[in-house]
């Protein structure tokens, strides 16, 4: 048995054994145990070194909030750092380094940083960044001198080089009520959720629920409160309408009640089942959230405080009680409330030996004081721990008479022999998720404690997260906000029993002891009282400059410890109170959240790819796949011993002689719905939608704000309020992001909805003579007729069996019809197509092919619509309504966008026979070396099988004024310089005599 191993309690399995290594040195531990229950199991009390100092650090918490244990895991060929080893579930074959430390953590060569003293004090960076001016060394040299060795000192754990393996999974979930934390008022508030009807998810940091009830060594219902806990989760997890999430922390709260979480999966075993994820990222959307985050001990700051030894009080009694750990033989208690006597008493019924109470109080409860004698110790109060002994571990405390009133010590200070000193200062509600939800944390003087803002979204608070200590209260509060969640009125039924406490776990106003020698507020930034003082000396007195000067609350931890301390000490060396001081807004991630696990199944892309439903359709039949934006589109289908460029002039060909088909599915579709929906359209759009018939479609042109060119596409009226727009690839994102900050900030009073359904619509284009034949062999339950589907119209039908809805419009020059149907249909539909088409020879056609068929027509894209261009240079402005506003049209008349001068779309005609080149510049000089002044570019250029030569469309000055005369056209990256004609972008069939055929 371990020296620090109690021979019973706890909830560990001592039946069986577990192997792990820590810097490659054996050890065991018990199922159950965490790496930092086992360590301390192990009597390891040195762990780590800190961030600046290198000084020894040891565990101090036992939870989410620590600070000084962060290990390195070894894993699957890979290294992942600073991971709490409170949160390290033990697994045989576990593997754990410590960090910050060489060559070995006993005797590390970075601990020479404490001889830096002072010249290591917050802010020593940004004072080097200017520097001493000493001889050459003025301005930033000196930094440029240093930068190297501070940027390779910074930083605690290694990353790793190698790819990670892991898989990891993302998903989506919806529910009524998503309760976050399992203790008793979550399980409560779960319980009654759900009892009601409700959709509930109860999301749990820990590998089990219970939380508190786990070992604090109450009862609940004449039960003891751990096999309570474990009976209403397991009544939860028999509902059908309840999914518990065990090991998921919910990390950020964002707008419209969404919610992020991450589920560790497989961190708990050596290696993850083939086929499984090692973690699942969550994004919940939920009705109501219940926070049930609970409370987190704080420290008290004094000199020597983070000696390897020094703990949380709530620490040391969960070790205790739920892993049968003692912190050491024997623990000194200094605190500022009654929440250390539970510990003393935990302590000494685990069989420990308490050495001392110290409190800063001067009298104490009866609760206490029977909890102190059963701990066999007599309290000193009116007493501080001033310092402490001992180097890679705690050997002693130095106590000293202390008035809490006045904040002075008095008498002499005195030793007392210890191995252990658990710290309470007192409670604070973990608000982070409210803070992340909206609103500014709240200062409560009584209880000495930031609480919950009020909610500016739906959520509803319970437990030690409202500022309540009591399990009577937890439960209680716990119960109504489950009801709440619910909609139902608050309960009179009887809630299960707790025995009454009279303990008063509200703190004394004192977070900090003055003396000699260094007392840190932030553990892992080494972020001192006197760095914080020394922030207020320099001006950096806003709580957001004091964090970034300092870097307090900026590690993995994000100041879970240290930031109402690191206030407290600023708000007296400002002599004002702690709300004046004010308190910086939490951020997500609530805990470190790995960039794998965000990326999820498309983890080691760059950016998401997104495939059309017919993209594997494409592979298949040869189509040669490019980017195109995030989505993949096929470029051409070459044959065999084809190019490119022979793929898309036969593609292209094909379209112009009898048809061809084309993937469109990547254009943006937005559902726009509601009784404001045309008045929306209207005011978006330069012409007018409002007079637009039920089953037509019509061009559409937005301009932003500044009158410049935003997006084209069509917009088709489905029904008297339900209309659905289409959009450029590129701008789907873009559009639907304006079209929200319109509805959201311009005209909230709109009765409008949107939503992007791009993903939910597969889209072809058939082009060509022979469509409409095409469309007659496969659509039924409508005609497609001139008539009955005449140029703009939309007519609702069947493919093979599949609901299609088909519009006759075109961008290709050709009779042209768009062909949607449900994403799930697009490959059926998309083969019936084919089949129709066979008689005719119709041919697959890819983006080369597209994109050489519009620039015959003359259609504008995002080559031309690229942020600088009006609708007058595109010579559009036959859409600029002249009997309504809308968006751009108070800006689009200003001299410089009404300039004849400026540079407007053209066609260009290459005259030596060689391709034109995208981008290249036209000049007016025939001079190869020396060009001279640029008249324009080249936005698109193809060989154009209908007219037999290269040509492109391009912005020039003057632009139609240019018509028929000759320019040069310089592309110096290309090599390339030759004559070309400058003529109307119109080149083929300008009329549009076969698009209306």
């Amino acid at each position: 048995m371990s020296p620090r191993r109690t021979s019973a309690g706890g909830s560990i399995d001592r039946t069986r054994t577990i192997r792990f290594t820590f810097d490659g040195e054996a050890h065991t531990g018990h199922a159950g145990d965490t790496l930092a229950s086992a360590l301390l199991a192990n009597g390891i009390s040195l762990v780590g070194r800190s961030f600046k100092y290198h000084r020894p650090r040891g565990v101090f918490s036992a939870g989410a909030d620590e600070p000084n244990a962060l290990v390195t895991i070894l894993r699957e060929g890979v290294r992942e750092p600073n991971i709490p080893a409170t949160q390290i579930e033990l697994h045989d074959g576990l593997r754990a380094e410590s960090q910050n430390r060489f060559p070995s953590l006993a005797w590390d060569f970075g601990a020479l940083n404490q001889l830096g003293g002072r010249l290591l004090g917050a802010g020593f960076y940004y004072k080097t960044f200017m520097g001493p001016v000493v001889g050459p060394l003025k301005g930033t040299r000196f930094w440029m001198m240093c930068e190297h060795v501070i940027r390779r000192a910074a930083g605690l754990g290694r990353a790793d080089y190698e790819a990670d393996p892991s898989r990891y999974e993302h998903m989506n979930a919806f529910c009524d009520v998503l309760v976050v934390g399992g203790g008793i008022a979550g399980l409560m508030a779960a319980e009654a959720a759900a009892k009601a009807g409700k959709r509930v998810i109860l999301a749990e940091q820990e590998k089990q629920t219970g939380g508190f009830a786990r070992w604090s060594g109450e009862t609940i219902d004449a039960k003891p409160a751990n096999a309570w806990a474990a009976e209403i989760t397991a009544r939860l997890a028999g509902l059908d309408n309840v999914r518990l999430l065990t090991r998921t922390a919910v990390w950020g709260y964002y707008d419209g009640n969404t919610l992020a979480a991450l589920e560790r999966v497989n961190d708990h075993v050596a290696r993850t089942p083939k086929g499984h994820p090692r973690q699942r990222h969550w994004t919940i959307r939920a009705r109501t959230v219940v926070l049930a985050t609970g409370a987190l001990e704080r420290p008290i700051v004094f000199p020597g405080n983070d000696c390897p030894g020094v703990m949380l009080a709530g620490a040391v009694r969960r070790y205790a009680g739920e892993f049968g750990v003692l912190p050491g033989e024997k623990t000194v208690l200094f605190t500022n409330n009654d929440s250390a006597y539970q510990a003393a008493a935990a302590i000494r019924r685990a069989g420990g030996h308490v050495a001392a109470i110290v409190d800063v109080r001067k009298q104490i409860g009866d609760e206490a004081t029977a909890l102190a004698t059963e701990a066999g110790v007599v309290p000193l109060t009116g007493h501080a721990i001033v310092g402490t002994k001992g180097g890679k571990a705690l050997s002693g405390a130095v106590v000293q008479a202390f008035d809490a009133d006045t904040g002075r010590l008095s008498g002499e200070a005195r030793p007392i022999d210890c191995d252990s000193l658990a710290v309470s200062g007192g409670w604070q509600p973990v608000i982070h998720l409210a803070s992340q939800a909206g609103g500014k944390p709240v200062w409560d003087a009584e209880k000495q404690a930031f609480l919950p803002p009020e909610p500016t979204q739906r959520w509803i608070g319970a437990g030690a997260f409202l500022g309540e200590t009591g399990s009577a209260e937890a439960l209680a509060s716990g119960r109504n906000a489950g009801l709440k969640s619910a909609d139902k009125r608050p309960s009179r039924a009887k809630l299960p029993e707790t025995a009454p406490s009279a303990l008063d776990l509200t703190p004394a106003p004192v977070l900090e002891i003055r003396g000699k020698g260094k007392a840190f507020v932030d553990f892992q930034h080494d972020v001192t009282a006197d760095d914080v003082r020394l922030a207020h000396r320099e001006g950096f007195v806003s709580v957001e400059h004091l964090k970034r000067y300092t870097t307090l609350g900026m590690a993995t931890d994000q100041g879970k410890t240290s930031n109402v301390p690191g206030l407290a000490i600023m708000a007296a060396a400002r002599g004002i109170e702690i709300p004046q001081a004010g308190t910086t807004r939490f951020r997500p991630p609530f805990s470190p959240v790995a960039i794998g696990a965000l990326a999820a199944e498309r983890y080691g892309d760059l950016k998401p790819e997104r495939l059309t439903p017919l993209h594997d359709w494409h592979e298949e039949h040869g189509a040669e796949i490019t980017p195109a934006g995030l989505w993949h589109r096929p470029l051409a289908y070459a044959g065999a011993g084809e190019t490119v460029e022979q793929a898309y002039i036969r593609e292209a060909s094909a379209v112009r002689r009898s048809v061809g088909l084309v993937d469109v599915s990547t254009l943006g579709k937005i559902a726009v719905k509601g009784p404001d929906a045309a008045t929306f359209l209207d005011r978006v759009y330069t012409n007018t939608f409002s007079t637009l018939k039920v089953g037509k479609a019509r061009y559409g042109l937005m301009l932003r704000e500044d009158g410049l060119v935003f997006d084209d596409g069509t917009t088709w009226r489905l029904g008297e309020t339900d209309f659905l727009m289409t959009t450029t690839t590129a701008n789907a994102g873009p559009v639907v992001q304006h079209l929200e900050y319109c509805l959201d900030i311009l005209w909230p009073d709109l009765k409008a909805h949107l939503t992007s359904v791009t993903d939910q619509w597969a889209g072809a284009a058939i082009a060509g003579p022979k469509a409409r034949a095409v469309l007659e062999r496969c659509v039924t339950g409508t005609g497609v007729d001139n008539e009955t589907l005449p140029f703009m119209g939309i007519v609702h039908g069947e493919i093979d069996g599949a609901p299609v809805m088909i519009c006759r419009l075109s961008f290709s020059g050709e009779l042209a019809y768009e062909v949607y149907c449900g994403a799930g249909h697009g490959v059926h539909v998309w083969e019936a197509l084919l089949e129709a088409g066979e008689p005719f020879g119709i041919t697959p056609y890819g983006m080369e092919a597209l994109g050489a068929l519009r620039i015959e027509k003359g259609h504008v894209t995002g080559a031309e619509i690229d942020g600088r261009t009006t609708a007058r240079d595109l010579y559009l402005d036959g859409m600029l309504s002249k009997k309504k506003p809308f968006i751009g049209s108070g800006l689009m008349d200003r001299p410089a966008l009404i300039d004849r001068n400026r540079l407007r779309l053209v066609g260009v005609v290459s005259l030596d026979g060689q391709p034109l080149g995208g981008g290249a510049h036209l000049v007016e000089s025939g001079n190869r070396d020396e060009p001279g002044e640029s008249i324009g570019h080249v936005t698109g250029y193809c060989y154009s099988p209908a007219l037999e030569k290269y040509i492109g469309l391009a912005l020039v000055k003057g632009g139609k004024t240019r018509h028929g005369k000759r320019a040069f056209l310089s592309d110096p990256l290309r090599k390339r310089f030759g004559q070309v004609e400058i003529v109307s972008h119109h080149f083929f069939d300008p009329d549009g005599e076969r698009m209306h055929g």
